[in-house]
């Protein structure tokens, strides 16, 4: 394997004697020019030798909570990352934090949407995390309209794109992951139809992988649930609160509760490990907590 070449080092256009300014190496000054260079070489090295470098990656629901943290993994490996949300004020942001990112503004619940995102950029990689925020109220409280939220979106969204990998289809060897919800294995009371949108999510990636393996597509299909609320989402705080103010204590309280917890960037650890990984773990359905990876 080639070593990447790094410019700057030797200057072939240095000005005469005569001309050049006075200067003085001192050995810790060297020492400082070679550490620096170590470092930016180390930099490109590690990109180069990551399984996802130069891979295409497609995130639905990027600009946020635990779609935001994958995006950020994701870039670091040194992938070309597009990044899917609805709102182009956010994904301008996402942009100026990585640089080289490129964006698609849609609504991944429309019809035309992932025909929309495959024809900007092709997957390897494709990890669907797009989703609404539930109702966080009891059953009793509920209109059928705020029930099913998170069916006509989470769900919606991830049997449109599943079912266009297996129309297309996509190529041999693209991953397709899911982000569902540990909701969907113990139930969320307070959320609607939540934790059944994140269960149906589950069987989802189950059905389409059962079909690629049938037509011998060659995609491969997981469902990965965060075991925990995060606290420090969007999404994670609205738990938080609702869950408070149910149980009549305080946030604090509440979150002081919780063992095992994982971080936006545990998921995006996860969803890379899997992703590159996936032949070290059976079955397709995943969950993610402080304790790390285990099946369903």
């Amino acid at each position: 394997m080639n070593l990447p070449v790094v410019s700057g080092l030797i200057d072939n256009s240095a000005p005469s004697v005569e001309t050049a300014p006075a200067f003085v190496l001192t050995g810790a000054s060297v020492a400082a020019s070679f550490a620096a260079t170590g470092a930016r070489c180390r930099s490109i090295w590690s990109k180069s030798m990551t399984p996802l470098a130069s891979k295409n990656v497609v995130i639905i629901g990027a600009s946020r909570g635990v779609g935001r943290a994958i995006a950020r993994r994701m870039a670091a490996e040194g992938a070309h990352v597009l990044a899917v949300g609805r709102s182009p004020t956010s994904l301008e942001l996402l942009t100026r934090e990585l640089p080289g990112t490129k964006t698609l503004a849609v609504d991944a619940t429309a019809e035309t949407a992932p025909a929309s995102v495959f024809a900007a950029q092709r997957p390897d990689l494709l990890v669907l995390c797009g989703g609404a925020i539930p109702p966080g109220r009891s059953i009793h409280e509920l209109t059928w309209e705020e029930f099913a939220v998170n069916w006509e979106t989470d769900v919606r969204i991830s049997f449109m794109f599943c079912r266009e990998a297996l129309r297309l289809p996509l190529s041999s060897g693209t991953v397709v992951i899911l982000i569902s919800s540990g909701a969907a294995l113990g139930g969320s009371p307070i959320s609607g139809g939540y934790a059944g949108a994140k269960r149906t999510q589950m069987f989802i990636a189950n059905y389409a992988q059962k079909e690629s393996d049938r037509l011998e597509l060659g995609l491969r299909f997981l469902a990965l649930a965060p075991a925990r609320i995060m606290p420090d989402t969007e999404l994670g705080r609205f738990a938080v609160e609702s869950y408070a103010r149910y149980l009549g204590i305080s946030p604090a309280e509440f979150v002081a509760g919780m063992n095992s917890r994982q971080t936006p960037e545990d998921v995006a650890n996860a969803t890379a490990e899997l992703a590159t990984h996936f032949a070290d773990y059976s079955g397709s359905i995943f969950t993610i907590s402080g304790e790390g990876i285990a099946p369903a």
